[in-house]
């Protein structure tokens, strides 16, 4: 069999950009599309308390044996206490939060064939890519007002009138990402009205628990919803909050179900999982494990997240002092959460930054926000007020900037 008819697959634009910053020579670059947290020097930390359980598993784990497609069984529950408040919350690990996603979406096709998702817009990248792939058909509805930055909740609500029974929703737990907009209380109370009314199962995802308010807060819109709504798929990602973005740790969740149809569910889970990947990697949630079992290591993890979530929020209202640069406003930054702001650039402002300054942003215009410190906020502020003006820049004004490329 020959492969001729296959041409060549469209790259994902994030991982496409992470492929040219790392080709781009200039010392003084900056990475804002990727999302992952960045310190005050530009680097990608290890946690200590990572460190410490991965001395500690180096020393006490006896085998590498198998553990089965339900992954680290010990891990859910306690994660899933971190999330839920308590333990009873069946699930099975994944592949990070993309593999929860992943199943989750083959579960909804498996389980009624014509189900629609709705989605609001614009939601991560990856989400629609993972949702075709698996099947899975997708309405999307128009949800974020680019020009007041403001999530329109009534938008959603109104289109889940048109929602057949059995039809999921996705929703983000907090921090959303690209707007970095969460929705209010209110909305939770609301958009679970609707999703008892119609018959829904919500699939939301929690993919940056702690990095806004709180682990508590951050997971009050989640708890809420599960409270009332018959059936919610919960997919849980370890990469951020963590920090262990290559481990792949996370977590599929059944709640709201009756006991039996939660192990009918999570029977499926397993079988889905075993012909996708058979079983999880287990050393990232073996890590998480360890931290979660032990009281001065959890404070450990925990205060360094705090450090993560203050860090992430200062640089936000340093944005924010700024004001109105140009045409995008940056005064509402402070206002939202995560690592996460869209901004209103054109396709060209967006390529303008990256050829002349070496200021990489994702084609949407979604900056990740812990990619700035301290020291570059201002050379980025002089950026987006030059990609913006009409009149010619001064001739060698990117290479006195960056230097030569």
């Amino acid at each position: 069999m020959s492969f001729e008819r296959l041409s060549t697959a469209v790259s994902d634009p994030l991982l496409a950009l992470m492929t040219k910053f790392r080709a781009d020579p200039r010392m003084r670059k900056m990475d804002l599309g990727v999302g992952m947290y960045r310190d005050a020097t530009g680097h990608t930390p290890i946690f200590a308390a990572v460190k410490h359980a991965e001395e500690r598993l180096a020393r006490h784990q006896m085998t590498k044996s198998y553990l089965g497609s339900e992954g680290d069984l010990e891990f859910v529950k306690i994660v899933g206490h971190q999330v839920f408040g308590h333990s009873r919350t069946p699930g099975l690990q994944t592949v990070g939060g993309t593999g929860a996603l992943r199943l989750a979406a083959d579960l909804l096709v498996r389980s009624n064939p014509k189900r629609r998702i709705w989605v609001g817009i614009p939601t991560w990248q990856n989400h629609l890519p993972i949702f075709n792939a698996a099947g899975l058909a997708i309405a999307c509805v128009d949800t974020f007002d680019p020009a007041t930055r403001a999530f329109r909740p009534g938008v959603l609500l109104d289109s889940l009138s048109d929602a057949a029974y059995g039809d999921a929703v996705l929703l983000h737990a907090c921090c959303h990402n690209p707007t970095g907009v969460d929705p209010t209380p209110e909305f939770w109370s609301r958009v679970a009205d609707t999703i008892v009314a119609r018959g829904l199962v919500a699939l939301v995802d929690c993919a940056y628990h702690g990095l806004g308010s709180s682990l508590d807060l951050d997971g009050s819109g989640l708890r809420a919803l599960i409270e009332r709504a018959p059936h919610v798929l919960v997919a849980y990602s370890c990469d951020k909050n963590f920090g262990l973005y290559r481990e792949r740790v996370g977590a599929l969740f059944v709640s709201g179900t009756a006991v039996e149809d939660a192990r009918l569910l999570c029977n499926h889970l397993s079988a889905l999982a075993r012909t996708n990947y058979s079983m999880p990697p287990d050393h990232g949630a073996a890590i998480v494990r360890v931290i979660l079992e032990d009281r001065a290591l959890t404070k450990l993890w925990r205060t360094e997240l705090e450090e993560m979530r203050t860090r992430i929020k200062h640089l936000r209202v340093s944005l924010a002092a700024h004001g109105r640069v140009g045409a995008v406003d940056l005064g509402a930054l402070s206002e939202g959460n995560g690592m996460f702001a869209m901004l209103p650039l054109t396709a060209e402002e967006i390529g303008q930054l990256q050829r002349e300054f070496g200021i990489y942003v994702a084609p949407n215009g979604r900056i990740n926000i812990a990619g700035l410190t301290e020291g570059n906020i201002e050379r980025f502020i002089d950026a987006l007020r030059a990609v913006q003006v009409s009149i010619p820049r001064i001739e060698g004004f990117a290479v006195e900037m960056l230097g030569e490329p």
